[in-house]
């Protein structure tokens, strides 16, 4: 699958100013003989980026059809490759054994409607102030700061000053016992460049992007405060 997607990454490339340079790359993933251009015209542009392996279909021991998934401009496509396999004590070798095929890509799947969780507003009241000075702390890489926040016996990495937080925009906790599974949108502020981010600049060439992130953390409550015990990514957030 990886050849195939080296393979697409120079096929699905390519203007008449790198006709010459293109048709050089392409041989080293053709048959010899081959048609060095592999079906282009020498004319127009085509340009492909995000190229990943999608699928393979195998016919046999020695023959496959690998989709590969790629996005020219606005546009998610697929690239139909066939290849062809042959495994001696030369080592896997490869090879481009017909003409490839530009196909849609599958629509996005449909999301189904899940029920949101019964919630405890008294224990999300009591929690976002101390969500609040956790991230900032987590996205400053206050390592003492951190801790006081942290669930005791647990230790927690940190971006070590790579965003700075901005805004805890929902909190969503979940009925339960003195350790729950709760979601968090947090608004992180992305330096932009060498300017030094700061949430409330309003001048265009110093101000970060602000970009908002889903996390799902482990709290654990620890006397009469909570504590965070775990935290990754978020996966589905119940609107």
């Amino acid at each position: 699958m990886a050849f195939a997607a080296q393979f697409a990454g120079v096929y699905l490339n390519f203007s008449p100013e790198d006709d010459v340079s293109r048709s050089r790359k392409l041989a080293a993933f053709l048959p010899d003989a081959s048609d060095p251009r592999m079906g282009w015209d020498g004319l127009g542009k085509l340009a492909a980026v995000a190229i990943q392996p999608y699928d393979i279909e195998t016919t046999d021991a020695q023959n496959a059809v690998v989709s590969v998934a790629f996005q020219s401009g606005p546009r998610r496509l697929m690239l139909s490759v066939p290849i062809y396999y042959a495994g001696d004590e030369g080592g896997k070798r490869f090879v481009v054994s017909g003409r490839p095929a530009i196909l849609p890509a599958p629509a996005p799947a449909e999301l189904p409607q899940v029920a949101p969780p019964e919630t405890d507003d008294a224990a999300a009241a009591e929690l976002k102030p101390q969500l609040e000075g956790f991230f900032k702390d987590y996205a400053s890489g206050d390592a003492a700061g951190l801790q006081r926040y942290v669930a005791a016996g647990k230790s927690l990495p940190s971006f070590g000053g790579a965003f700075t937080f901005a805004e805890l925009k929902k909190v969503v906790v979940p009925v339960g016992g003195a350790t729950r599974e709760i979601q968090a949108v947090v608004v992180w502020v992305v330096p932009n460049g060498e300017a030094q981010a700061t949430p409330n600049a309003t001048d265009p060439a110093t101000v970060g992007a602000r970009l908002e992130q889903a996390y799902r953390l482990t709290v654990e409550k620890q006397g009469d405060k909570w504590f965070v015990a775990d935290i990754r990514g978020a996966g589905r957030v119940v609107d």
